[in-house]
């Protein structure tokens, strides 16, 4: 058990049966009440964010979610099929619960698959991910009175705003956590 008061950015807890990891985490206090502790978590199961408000003092269970590296082989129609690299085992996890991730993700690429108790919950991308531009808008001389960018499709599908310098083939970085160019790779 932990006190609420200590919760920070990582900390995984189970609060009324479902399972959380905080975001941030807020104190107030005032002079004539006790203090309130306002963790803005994501639950991991369904991916909702929400705010969850405690008393100061109050306890709630830590959950210890396991992390292990694996490798996204192919896709399998309804699953994605990732392997353990030391012992090979396969996993399968349905694609409704990687929607976003998918976005970011090519064969033969290594992730952090989490569990809890031998539940999947998900997989971890890192913070950025190089991509192949395989369509990129004609950048037009001149055009630069707006914001100096182009539309861009990425090998996995996802379309993204780029700079007018970026050209078919070239391998750029993208954000994980928003989905935006971030530099040429």
């Amino acid at each position: 058990m932990i006190i609420v008061n200590d919760l920070k950015p990582g900390t995984t807890f189970i609060y009324e049966g479902s399972l959380y990891i905080t975001l941030s985490t807020s104190l107030n206090k005032t002079a004539m009440r006790q203090m309130v502790v306002k963790a803005h978590a994501k639950d991991l199961r369904t991916g909702t964010i929400k705010d969850v408000v405690f008393t100061g003092g109050d306890k709630v269970e830590q959950a210890q979610v396991d992390k292990s590296e694996m490798q996204y082989l192919y896709d399998a129609g309804d699953d994605l099929v990732f392997m353990d690299t030391t012992t090979y085992d396969q996993i399968e996890i349905p694609k409704n619960r990687l929607e976003w991730e998918m976005n970011f993700l090519k064969p033969n690429d290594n992730v952090m698959i989490t569990s809890y108790e031998g539940e999947i919950l998900g997989i971890q991308l890192p913070d950025k991910v190089a991509l192949q531009v395989v369509e990129a808008e004609q950048a037009v001389k001149g055009d630069t009175a707006t914001s100096a960018s182009k539309n861009a499709v990425l090998e996995t599908g996802w379309q993204i705003k780029v700079p007018l310098f970026i050209e078919q083939d070239e391998m750029v970085l993208v954000s994980t956590i928003d989905g935006k160019y971030s530099g040429r790779a």
